[in-house]
Order: C-alpha cells, then sequence, then structure tokens
C-alpha cells in the first residue's frame, strides 16, 4: 500500500498535458471564458492607444500651473472642450487650457490634467486653486501595455478579467487547449439512477452526478456512461469504450477485494500498465490508477472506490490536480492547503492518512476549521454538504487538540 506522497509523486509524474500544437483550436472570443490559452498574446497596439485623461478637469501646461495657489491663482483661457471619443482640434499655448472629460484624448501641448474640483470657471477662462503634480492625472500611452510585448502567456486559465484585457486590445480569436474528455461510469448490481423506484437493497448513484459537476469545474467535458453491472464482459466492453474516447476514465467501485471487484484484471486484459492498487489514505484505500496508450494517445484510468465520500475525497486529492495539469494549466494546478486553527478536537487511528471534511473560514485573516457534525466514515455522504475543506491528520498523528493548527486542503477549483 502506497503512502498519499508517493501516489501524488507517480500520478503527477504521468501526466503529459495536452499538445500545443495537436490539442488546440481556434475560439472566437465570448467562446473563450474558462478555457486555457494555448499559446501567448501579443499585440502591435499600446494600452493606453494614447494619451487621455484620467480625470474630469482641464488639461493644461505645467509652466503655466506650477506655482499657483488660493490666494496666488492662474487664469487660463479655455479653447476647447473634449469628450472622451472626440478627437483634439487644438494645440495648447502659453495661458490656455482645454475643457477635458474623463477618457478624452489629451490635446497637443497640454501635459497635466487639472481636476475641476480645484478650478473655478467664469465664462471662456478656468481659474486654477491649486498647483497640480506635472503630469497628474494623465494615463501616458502605453503605460500599461507597450505594443509587441508579451500580453498573456499560454497555461492560463481566462477569466473575465483576461477577457476585458482582450477585448480591449481587439483580440477576438484565442488558441486554446481543446476540452479535455473524461468518460465517467458507476460500478455495481446495486446501483440504480436518481429517477428509478428504490427496491430493497439499492442504492443511488450519486457518484455519477457529482463526478461529473467536479470535471465541469475543471473546464473538461465529462462524458456520463451510467451504470454497468458486476459482470464481466460487461465491464470489460464498458472500459474500453471509455478507453477508446476519452483523456481520462473514471469508474467507481469495483476495485476493492470483493468477489465483484472485477476492474484490475479488466484493466490488465485490456493492456493497461497499473501503477496504484491501494493507498494509505481515509477514506479512500481502494485507488487503482492504470495508463493506456492509445493510438499514440496516453489514457489515464482512475478507480476510485464506490462509497461516496470516498469517491469524492480521492477526486479532489488526486484527480483534479491530474485533470487541471492535463488541461494545459501552466501553474496553480497543485492542489492547495491552508493551515488552519482547529475549532474541535480531530481524531483519527493513525494508520493511514485521514482526511476530515468540514468547513474552512477566513476570520481575520487567520484560517479555522470545523468539522462537520456526524459520523465521519466513507458511506456517509450526507455531512459533506455545505464544506469547502479536508483536514488531514497524517499518519500516526491520532489527535488534533482544538486550537490546534492544521493543514487543510481546500476543496474548490
Amino acid at each position: 500500500m502506497l503512502s498519499v506522497s508517493d501516489t501524488e509523486a507517480i500520478i503527477f509524474n504521468l501526466v503529459q498535458p495536452l499538445n500545443t500544437q495537436q490539442d488546440t483550436e481556434l475560439v472566437d472570443l465570448l467562446a473563450a471564458g474558462d478555457r486555457i490559452l494555448a499559446s501567448e498574446v501579443t499585440r502591435n497596439v499600446d494600452f493606453p492607444h494614447w494619451d487621455n485623461s484620467a480625470m474630469d478637469g482641464y488639461a493644461v501646461r505645467y509652466e503655466d500651473v506650477q506655482d499657483c495657489s488660493d490666494q496666488k491663482p492662474a487664469v487660463l483661457e479655455i479653447v476647447e472642450e473634449i469628450p472622451a471619443g472626440v478627437q483634439p482640434k487644438s494645440t495648447i499655448q502659453s495661458r490656455q487650457a482645454a475643457r477635458i472629460l474623463t477618457g478624452a484624448v489629451m490635446p497637443t501641448g497640454a501635459d497635466t490634467v487639472v481636476m475641476q474640483e480645484r478650478t473655478r470657471r467664469e465664462e471662456n477662462r478656468v481659474i486654477i486653486l491649486a498647483a497640480p503634480k506635472q503630469q497628474e492625472f494623465v494615463r501616458k500611452q502605453g503605460i500599461y501595455y507597450q505594443a509587441g510585448t508579451q500580453l498573456l502567456p499560454a497555461g492560463i486559465r481566462l477569466n473575465a478579467p483576461e477577457i476585458a484585457v482582450l477585448a480591449s486590445v481587439q483580440c477576438t480569436q484565442l488558441n486554446v487547449f481543446r476540452r479535455l474528455r473524461v468518460a465517467i461510469l458507476s460500478t455495481g448490481d446495486e446501483l440504480v439512477t436518481p429517477e428509478e423506484p428504490l427496491q430493497p437493497g439499492q442504492i443511488v448513484d450519486s457518484n455519477q452526478y457529482a463526478l461529473a459537476f467536479l470535471v465541469r469545474q475543471c473546464v473538461a467535458e465529462p462524458i456520463m456512461l451510467g451504470i454497468v453491472k458486476d459482470e464481466p464482459e460487461a465491464l470489460k466492453l464498458a472500459i474500453a469504450h471509455a478507453i477508446a474516447h476519452a483523456d481520462v476514465v473514471l469508474s467507481s467501485g469495483g476495485v476493492s477485494v470483493g468477489d465483484y471487484d472485477y476492474v484490475e484484471q479488466i484493466l490488465e486484459s485490456l493492456g493497461g500498465k497499473i501503477h496504484v492498487r491501494a493507498v494509505a489514505i481515509k477514506p479512500g484505500k481502494p485507488l487503482t490508477v492504470a495508463t493506456f496508450n492509445n493510438d499514440a494517445r496516453p489514457v489515464l484510468y482512475f478507480g476510485l472506490p464506490g462509497n461516496p465520500a470516498a469517491a469524492l475525497v480521492t477526486f479532489w486529492r488526486f484527480v483534479q490536480p491530474t485533470i487541471k495539469k492535463l488541461s494545459g494549466l501552466a501553474q496553480g494546478w497543485e492542489p492547495v492547503f491552508v493551515k488552519a486553527l482547529a475549532r474541535q478536537e480531530l481524531c483519527s487511528d493513525g494508520k493511514r492518512e485521514t482526511y476530515v471534511w468540514g468547513e474552512l473560514d477566513l476570520k481575520n485573516r487567520i484560517y479555522e476549521f470545523q468539522p462537520a457534525s456526524g459520523l465521519q466514515n466513507s458511506g456517509n455522504l450526507i455531512n459533506l454538504a455545505q464544506t469547502n475543506g479536508l483536514a488531514v491528520l497524517p499518519v500516526s498523528k491520532t489527535l488534533i487538540a482544538a486550537g490546534e493548527q492544521v493543514q487543510v486542503l481546500q476543496m474548490g477549483f
């Protein structure tokens, strides 16, 4: 049985990110949100595109107003009004000013903007009541971005700020990585869908739905293959189909040591190489990880435990970072751990690295962790609701007292 850290190292070393030549596509800007950028973006324009005003006020020559004050104001002639979007017509001469609005182009000759609150207007004259700083409230051309330099690097996830930046420089098409295809199947004769009437002894398949949601959070495409009975031939056909059509395959159940746990032998019969068979983690011990070379396209297979809490814990700990790295994300794909103060004592038997789910809060810049009430075991899905963190008790650590520090894995993307 492998340690959690050894398992993590094995899995992450197996990941071969998508190919920047073969696994990309061109998408319109409006469709680029949540996608991973496949190549860096550079543009041939500066930003701002020209000198412009950062304030409503008056565009002036600094030398005309540098010594003025409330007792000794500068009186300037207003020669033009420049709203945003209008090209200035005048060149500002000595003792002249232009009324200018936020975002408007600076007129030739002016180098400073005096905010209107520091002025008084009298017909076609403006009285400057306080000396500004030189070039105050002027956004110089190219101060934020210079043409020909890198605007955005490859390997980042495109969110609202990046979309805004791309729109501002009129970049309307992006080269992004294709979405990963992740096949999901559940195994077990006892499973039924949420729509079916529940008979005695049956269990509703919640894993399919939870895993599909988590895959979408990872900006990948879930392929839901449904429930497969504990019949070797049916299971072999389902897994073979999944391997042929996906980059990653997630199955839940069938990877323990029961009489009807066939997954590992089926993986080997299909040519899979098994790298992980069991992990010293609680919950989640029966975890299988295998690889397939499918027409030169490697496929990663995760055989997750069938118990719902165990399936989700192993997804957050191992699968989520794998999908993020595989998708082309250059940084930030690793699991995120924070140090928190335990609000109440956390216990384990110390035999395996134990994960306790609960609520992670940030209060006065200090994280605090409150474990979920009720039983913490792999079959109790109910108290996973409204949790966002997994406190980690290392092997041989049987108790973390209230008020002690604990490492917590953040569940979110």
